[in-house]
């Protein structure tokens, strides 16, 4: 089943076009990542998925529902993990997620259960008490990603999601990704300029001035690359001419 598809995705911002015509689809129960440069596009994407920005032409399809016609519906298959913090400081986390709660409708025992299981589920449980302004960069981590799964939606779509993190606290979060994947059957899509989420991923984008210019298994995109030990470093440099940091 495809959990996510984007048809001739275009998107232009005054005099600058954004994305040109990007395809591509997503099966249910992936770890997918779209890897580009920051300008690239990836941003502009992960907002019309989310369904914060109409496209200027092109179709985004959320389990068969397109996000422009119908946002509201494909909203409750969406779990959705800013770049930037979308977490009140001031609150505990127990009080964040109850607040989220009530915002996708949620109340009453079915709230307090999925409270808990979400707690527990990212070894929160002790910290619920907490103020999150109090907590790490990656425990504020864990209780996005327990806030974005609350409702138990189908598809998680995270912009940049270890950015600002430290190397310890950004290989817990490819961990938990790894295992929502593999435990809970979360489709995931993530978009990063981080070689090493990209590698732990099961299929990757390369995402290049708003153009696809490569996608597929990490493996297979780097056996695909003529260098005695290829990386997916590698691997943009050749379908673009340029490194990821340019």
């Amino acid at each position: 089943m495809t959990a996510l598809e984007a048809t001739d995705l275009k998107h232009r911002y005054a005099e600058r076009e954004s994305l040109r015509g990007l395809s591509f689809s997503v099966a249910s129960g992936d770890l997918f990542a779209m890897l580009g440069p920051n300008g690239g596009g990836k941003t502009t994407l992960f907002r019309i998925i989310s369904t914060l920005l109409a496209p200027t032409s092109g179709t985004v399809e959320v389990f068969g529902i397109d996000v422009v016609k119908h946002p509201a519906e494909a909203r409750k298959k969406l779990g959705v993990v800013f770049q930037s913090p979308a977490i009140d400081p001031w609150l505990t986390v127990l009080e964040n997620l109850r607040h989220h709660g009530y915002l996708y409708g949620l109340s009453g025992a079915s709230l307090a259960r999925g409270i808990e299981r979400a707690l527990e589920r990212f070894g929160l449980t002790p910290r619920a008490g907490d103020r999150v302004g109090t907590l790490s960069g990656g425990l504020r981590r864990r209780v996005e990603l327990a806030k974005a799964l609350l409702p138990e939606p189908p598809l998680l779509v995270l912009d940049e999601p270890s950015s600002g993190l430290d190397p310890t606290a950004r290989r817990e979060l490819l961990q938990e990704l790894r295992r929502l994947r593999d435990d809970e059957g979360t489709t995931i899509v993530l978009t990063t300029h981080m070689m090493e989420e990209a590698a732990v991923s099961d299929r990757v984008g390369i995402l290049h001035q708003g153009q696809l210019v490569a996608i597929g298994a990490p493996e297979d995109l780097v056996a695909n690359v003529p260098a005695r030990a290829p990386t997916l470093e590698d691997v943009f440099t050749h379908h673009t001419g340029t490194g990821l940091s340019s």
